[in-house]
């Protein structure tokens, strides 16, 4: 996340008004690559001349008009296109549906998730090819491939631009969710307190659930999401040192976590679970992060309640993953000997999860067993290439007879940790 505010409105901005833009230019050309191009070349203008110029008193209009504008130069031999674009009035009101048609183009399963992800951060949130890439940490010219198949499927495919029906809503809205969340996570994982990115990838996967959320606000899994991801951020602060080293869940100071934000993410939860008696994974997943938010202390922390979420979250979601993290758990009711002996039974599948063996080692070392432990931390140093995580598990190694808990108990595939 940025610390300059000027520059963080202009992401706002430009976020807020882009998506809106390109929903209005697909819905009206039927077209997305010619849409999506035009609205780019409008935010890249803003993200050149806004700082300079200062963000104008109605920066919608603005881009309308700049990308109107680019539409005409660029579709000056094809008729048809110019006469639309010349007709092309900017709404004084938003239109959400607009954007929820986008955002579920984006997320069309025919694409892989990777192509999922680039179109909603370049079309809906706005982003550069340029700033995906380097969030991503992979080559700009790959990301533009990337994104330039995506778009070509959904031409050659035919994909509608439009909310699915009731039938078709359930597994349309678990990829959107998906997506989110698979961004939420990248961003999570890869921040550290010196990370200097133009734009942070939890905003935009917190700004996409607000918007979700508000526009199916009787969805509970979208009100689970957006719950998980507000009280993860609520303890962002407390995560890292001045060096950018990740401080583990039970030394973090808890009076950096933001008490209000948890307060109103737990009540969202609840909200949400008394309309809706049986809970969906992110819900669950919600449930367990509010454990550790309201722990005043981690000797507080009610691991046997989080066992019980863990236990009804692999009733829904059988992953190897999941069942590493209830394995934390386990070890708090249980026992490190009972744990490591669960989480050793998952070595097939993870063997090649940087998470698995990390945790093995501090498993070991709870087990009595800390002389192996030390070759757990060097797989899980060759498999990870997270700079905060790297540094904690170098200072294992280097002093491997204390205790750095490295994961959290908390979300599932990819967890924040």
């Amino acid at each position: 996340m940025t610390d300059d505010p000027a520059a963080a409105e202009l992401a706002r901005v430009v976020r807020d008004h882009a998506s809106r833009l390109a929903g209005a230019l697909v819905s009206l050309l039927g077209d997305f690559s010619a849409a999506e191009d035009l609205v780019q070349d409008a935010v890249e203008t803003a993200l050149r001349r806004w700082p300079v110029e200062g963000i104008p008193a109605r920066p919608d209009a603005w881009l309308f008009t700049v990308a109107r504008n680019r539409g005409l130069d660029v579709l000056r031999r094809q008729e048809n296109y110019r006469t639309k674009l010349a007709q092309l009035q900017w709404p004084v009101r938003p239109e959400p549906d607009d954007r929820l048609r986008l955002i579920f183009t984006c997320c069309h399963p025919a694409l892989a998730h990777e192509a999922q992800i680039a179109l909603t951060l370049r079309v809906v949130c706005g982003l550069t090819t340029a700033q995906i890439a380097a969030a991503f940490l992979i080559p700009e010219t790959t990301l533009a491939q990337r994104i330039t198949r995506a778009k070509r499927k959904i031409s050659a495919a035919g994909i509608p631009y439009r909310i699915p029906r009731d039938d078709e809503l359930a597994p349309r809205l678990a990829e959107v969710l998906s997506v989110i969340y698979l961004l939420f996570n990248e961003g999570y994982l890869s921040h550290t307190a010196d990370r200097s990115h133009s734009r942070d990838l939890v905003d935009d996967a917190e700004w996409l659930a607000t918007g979700l959320a508000g526009d199916l606000p009787n969805e509970p899994e979208v009100a689970g999401l957006l719950a998980l991801i507000r009280l993860h951020r609520a303890r962002t602060d407390a995560r890292f040192d001045r060096t950018g080293q990740i401080i583990a869940l039970q030394d973090q100071d808890r009076g950096r976590w933001d008490s209000a934000a948890i307060e109103r993410a737990t009540a969202l939860l609840t909200r949400t679970a008394r309309r809706h008696r049986t809970p969906g994974p992110y819900q669950l997943q919600a449930a367990i992060a509010a454990c550790h938010s309201e722990a005043p202390t981690w000797a507080d922390t009610d691991w046997d309640q989080i066992l019980v979420l863990y236990d009804l979250l692999i009733r829904l979601q059988p992953s190897a993953i999941t069942r590493l993290h209830r394995a934390i758990a386990v070890r708090y009711v249980h026992g490190p000997a009972t744990a490591l002996a669960e989480l050793e039974r998952l070595e097939p599948q993870l063997r090649d999860h940087a998470l698995f063996h990390a945790t093995r080692a501090e498993l070991l070392r709870a087990a009595g067993r800390p002389a192996e432990a030390p070759e757990a931390d060097r797989r899980a140093s060759a498999l990870t290439r997270n700079p905060a995580q790297l540094a904690l598990l170098h200072d294992r190694l280097t002093d491997g007879a204390h205790d750095h808990q490295t994961a959290e108990t908390e979300p599932n595939e990819g967890s924040p940790g």
